[in-house]
């Protein structure tokens, strides 16, 4: 790379990234108090000297800090991107292995639960709530189209392709990556409000609309994200003679089987203020209609923060609550640390 090392190349980008948020020459002590190489102002500009002998950054006739050169600019551009590809290819890679052993955790949980409560069982998948924009990379496909690439907390990567009229230079794409990056890290959807919004267009001035097909796309990885649902022990409702009528069992089978009314039951679990995290439906409390003549107990666990999801456990009336409880509770501890092993 012409001359740069690991130690110059975070040099270079510690003045790139101070410069583009104070718009004022850097010097080595302003360097030396924001990077993480824990060198000395005299080091740091015997580097910075290499730095603008390599071209990289230039010395304004007026001050005796240094400013990026377009050469480093376009170092800083490359490097970016090729670090955030790295970075998004990765995480898809951790979410592909991660979803997998996810999969097969859960559909144990849920068999052992029906083969130890000899009740029908499900479990859903944990949903990422209140998750935070990490980063945003922008670039072009070819002269007609733009990739908007939005990465969100766990992991969640949403696509974006936006159609161009004309061609956008490097130059403006980058400043569209420091202003989307800048304002948007960190932040929620319900933190984006229309005064971020508007302030964004505003800075964005011609590239307004790319501002807000980049915002839809962050609202669509959330509004997008699929529930999973496994289910075990639904032959088991034979055993109880008040169940095993054979219309009432066989909706019951086709809802344990179907699972698209039982996201309803997740989410009256998930939105339950029950500190325990326990939810006891009997009979006509269910918010699904044909486990009217069931009991329901499901309890909320949590793999992190705003990282939740619902376990669930259905019989007849006359269900042991008791031990269905107890068996609710211990799994709900137990399932972190199921977790937190499928993931090393």
């Amino acid at each position: 790379m012409d001359g740069l090392d690991e130690r110059k190349i975070k040099i270079l980008e510690a003045i790139i990234r101070t410069y583009l948020e104070t718009g004022e020459p850097v010097g080595s002590r302003t360097i030396s108090k924001y990077t993480d190489l824990n060198l000395s102002s005299a080091t740091i500009r015997n580097e910075m000297s290499d730095l603008v002998e390599l071209g990289y950054i230039i010395a304004p006739h007026t001050s005796a800090g240094r400013i990026p050169s377009d050469r480093g600019y376009r170092f800083y551009v490359d490097h970016l991107l090729e670090t955030r590809d790295k970075e998004i290819s990765d995480m898809k890679n951790f979410v592909i292995e991660h979803t997998e052993k996810m999969d097969q955790v859960l559909k144990q949980v849920a068999k052992m639960l029906a083969q130890t409560t000899n009740y029908a069982t499900m479990i859903s998948s944990p949903k990422y709530s209140g998750k935070k924009v990490k980063f945003i990379q922008l670039s072009m496909l070819d002269d007609n189209q733009l990739l908007a690439v939005v990465v969100m907390e766990a992991n969640v990567v949403k696509n974006k392709i936006i159609p161009l009229a004309q061609p956008i230079d490097n130059e403006v794409i980058f400043k569209l990556n420091l202003l989307l990056n800048s304002t948007l890290n960190g932040l929620s959807i319900p933190e984006i409000n229309l005064g971020t919004i508007s302030k964004m267009k505003e800075q964005a001035g011609a590239y307004s609309d790319i501002v807000g097909i980049v915002l839809d796309a962050v609202a669509e990885s959330i509004s997008q994200e699929e529930l999973e649902i496994y289910t075990s022990g639904a032959t088991n409702i034979f055993k109880y003679p008040e169940l095993s009528d054979s219309q009432k069992a066989s909706e019951l089978i086709y809802t344990l089987e179907e699972k698209q009314q039982l996201a309803a039951l997740v989410s009256d679990s998930l939105s339950s203020e029950d500190e325990t995290g326990i939810q006891v439906y009997i009979g006509n409390e269910s918010p699904i209609q044909t486990m009217k003549d069931c009991s329901v107990v499901t309890a909320t666990y949590e793999l992190g923060e705003g990282v939740k999801g619902t376990v669930g456990i259905i019989g007849p009336k006359r269900m042991d609550y008791e031990r269905v409880m107890d068996s609710l509770k211990e799994l709900k501890t137990q399932l972190d640390g199921i977790f937190n092993k499928t993931s090393t």
